[in-house]
């Protein structure tokens, strides 16, 4: 039996219906049944179909952060882990909770792998736990990861998940990490990448000229596949189809929906102007932050990511792009 956590996520969904066409019994857990309508929506975007797809997932109610409902799902005979499961916030106040779900969750899911014999393991972590570029020259699996003041909560979270990742493989547990880069996808239109879409749509007109590793979520999961139904253990690869500029991927998506591109570009200063009073707003009022230090500051950084390592590994083509964001506006539209 495969196991998926994280199943009514961006990738978890996507990566369902790439497992269902292969698999005749797939197990995924969700902590709120709302969300497993993702899951449907998503299969709609692939087929009309989609009933057949979705009778070979088997649901259970769990949290990964919680020992008694794993105990449940390790009893059905579990022999591959796809752990997508993951809190995915930029919020300071949100810091011990990501400690809890990315560092504890996944500590959780080692132990039951170690203490049930996984057969082997793949884990959904970030470019962010990747070291920085020098120079910008681009980053590959080398760049050592730097504690600095700099790294968001999420970075140091998923930093150490991956830790106990590795813990698995020295307990006799083959893994192999993914590291995305910004991950562009269907389906979840109000959360992560998924709100670019929806703001761009909506007629937003700012732009930063940092540049980031994106790639599409159909991508993303098909090299998890095919990395966990390999022979490759105990490695980590960068998932980055190009470089781009925040503003090239907003003209991008402007050109998907033909509105207007965003036209104003947004500097340092503003950027560091806006949080502040942003952080002041929140303070006040209770809200979510719009943008934070380190998101203001990575909106403007420039890294650029190798796929070297993983084009070496597979016989895999990239989708560019391009043809990735025109594929998400049709969906979206």
């Amino acid at each position: 039996m495969i196991l998926v956590t994280g199943g009514t996520g961006l990738v978890g969904s996507h990566l369902l219906y790439h497992l269902t066409l292969k698999n005749d019994a797939v197990l995924a857990i969700y902590r709120n049944k709302e969300r497993i309508k993702n899951v449907e929506k998503v299969f709609s975007f692939y087929t009309n179909d989609t009933d057949s797809l979705l009778k070979k997932i088997r649901w259970i109610q769990a949290d990964i952060t919680d020992i008694p409902s794993l105990n449940i799902v390790f009893t059905n005979h579990i022999t591959q882990v796809y752990h997508c499961a993951a809190l995915v916030s930029f919020n300071p106040k949100d810091y011990k909770k990501m400690r809890r779900v990315n560092i504890g969750g996944t500590r959780n899911i080692v132990n039951f792998c170690v203490d049930n014999t996984i057969k082997k393991v793949c884990f959904v972590s970030s470019i962010a736990t990747i070291g920085d570029s020098i120079n910008e020259k681009f980053i590959n699996e080398e760049n050592e990861w730097q504690d600095s003041s700099n790294n968001s909560g999420y970075a140091i979270t998923k930093y150490g998940a991956e830790m106990e990742i590795w813990r698995a493989s020295q307990e006799g547990i083959d893994v192999v990490i993914v590291n995305p880069g910004v991950i562009l996808g269907s389906g979840f239109w109000k959360e992560g990448s998924g709100k670019l879409f929806t703001q761009i749509f909506n007629g937003f007109k700012f732009y930063t000229e940092g540049v980031t590793g994106f790639i599409g979520v159909k991508d993303v999961v098909n090299v998890m596949i095919m990395l966990t139904e390999s022979k490759i253990k105990n490695e980590r690869y960068i998932l980055v189809s190009e470089n781009k500029s925040f503003k090239e991927i907003l003209s991008l998506i402007a050109d998907g929906f033909n509105k207007k591109r965003p036209t104003i570009k947004v500097n340092k200063l503003a950027t560091k102007i806006f949080w502040r009073i942003d952080w002041l707003v929140t303070k006040l009022t209770g809200k979510d932050p719009l943008l934070t230090r380190n998101s203001a500051k990575s909106s403007h950084n420039k890294s650029y990511y190798s796929s070297q390592k993983i084009e070496g590994a597979l016989t895999f083509n990239f989708q560019t792009i391009p043809e990735v964001v025109k594929g998400i506006c049709n969906d979206y539209l």
